[in-house]
C-alpha cells in the first residue's frame, strides 16, 4: 500500500513541474518538459490509485500539487509572501493528511483466493 502512496507522492510533484510549466514554458523545449510532465503525473496517478480509493488518492495527489505549486511560487518566482496563504496551505495539508490516514486498506477480493 505504501507503493501506491510513494507514486501518488511522485506524481503530484510532477504536478507542480506541469502546472509550473504551463505559466513559465517560453520554447519549444519548454514546452515539451511540460507536456512530459502532464503524461506522467496522470499515468502515476492511474497507476497509484489502481488500488486505493479514488476521491482521497486524487485529494492527496492535488494537493501536493496546490501546495508545491504555491511554495514554489514564493520561494523561486517571486510571488508575494502572505501569512494567509500559508494559514490556508495548513489546512489543506491538514486536510490532505487526514484523508490519508482515516482511508482503510482496500485489498481486492481477488487476490487472496
Amino acid at each position: 500500500m505504501n507503493k501506491d502512496w510513494n507514486i501518488i507522492l511522485i506524481a503530484g510533484l510532477f504536478e507542480i513541474g506541469w502546472v509550473i510549466g504551463l505559466n513559465h514554458a517560453y520554447n519549444w523545449w519548454t514546452w515539451g518538459l511540460t507536456l512530459l510532465a502532464i503524461y506522467v503525473s496522470m499515468h502515476l496517478l492511474i497507476i497509484g490509485s489502481r488500488r486505493l480509493p479514488v476521491g482521497t488518492t486524487y485529494a492527496v495527489f492535488t494537493g501536493i500539487g496546490t501546495t508545491g505549486t504555491v511554495i514554489i511560487d514564493i520561494l523561486i518566482f517571486g510571488e508575494p509572501f502572505q501569512w494567509i496563504k500559508v494559514f490556508l496551505i495548513f489546512l489543506l495539508l491538514c486536510g490532505v493528511i487526514g484523508l490519508k490516514t482515516i482511508t482503510p486498506n482496500k485489498e481486492s477480493k481477488g487476490e487472496h483466493a
